[in-house]
C-alpha cells in the first residue's frame, strides 16, 4: 500500500475539511494510506501540541512516505517547508492547487509534478 504524505493549509476553524476529506477519499479510492497533520495528530483540533514538535513529526511522516502530495490553493508557510523537505529527501512531490490561484514560483520548482484543478474528484494520481 503506497504511503502518501498530504500537506494543506492549517486552519483553527476546519474550513478546509470537507477539502482534506476530498482529497483523503480519493486516496482510499486509488487503495493508498495518507496522513494529514490537521486530522491525524491533531485530531482536527482537539490535541494540541508545540510547533517543534509539529515539525518533528512531519518530517518523520514524510520520510516514511512513498509520496507527498501538497495542496498550495492557499498560501502557507509550512507548506513550503514541507516540500523543500520532501524534496530535499528525494521523495516524489506532487504540488495540488486550485485552478487560478497564484502559487510562488518556488514551490512549483520543487515539484515533480503539478496538478491544477476544479475538483478534486477530477484529479488524476494514477502515475503515482
Amino acid at each position: 500500500m503506497k504511503k502518501v504524505y498530504f500537506g494543506i493549509k492549517y486552519h483553527s476553524d476546519n474550513r478546509n475539511r470537507e477539502l482534506i476529506e476530498q482529497f483523503e477519499a480519493k486516496f482510499k479510492a486509488l487503495g493508498w494510506s495518507s496522513y494529514c497533520v490537521v486530522r491525524d495528530l491533531e485530531k482536527w483540533g482537539d490535541q494540541h501540541f508545540e510547533p517543534d514538535t509539529i515539525m518533528a513529526d512531519t518530517f518523520a511522516k514524510i520520510d516514511g512516505s512513498d509520496l507527498v502530495v501538497i495542496d498550495v490553493s492557499e498560501k502557507g508557510i509550512g507548506l513550503g517547508i514541507e516540500a523543500g523537505y520532501a524534496r530535499a529527501k528525494g521523495i516524489p512531490l506532487v504540488v495540488t492547487l486550485k485552478e487560478g490561484v497564484e502559487v510562488s514560483t518556488t514551490v512549483l520548482g520543487t515539484a515533480d509534478r503539478v496538478i491544477h484543478y476544479n475538483d478534486v474528484a477530477d484529479i488524476d494520481f494514477s502515475r503515482y
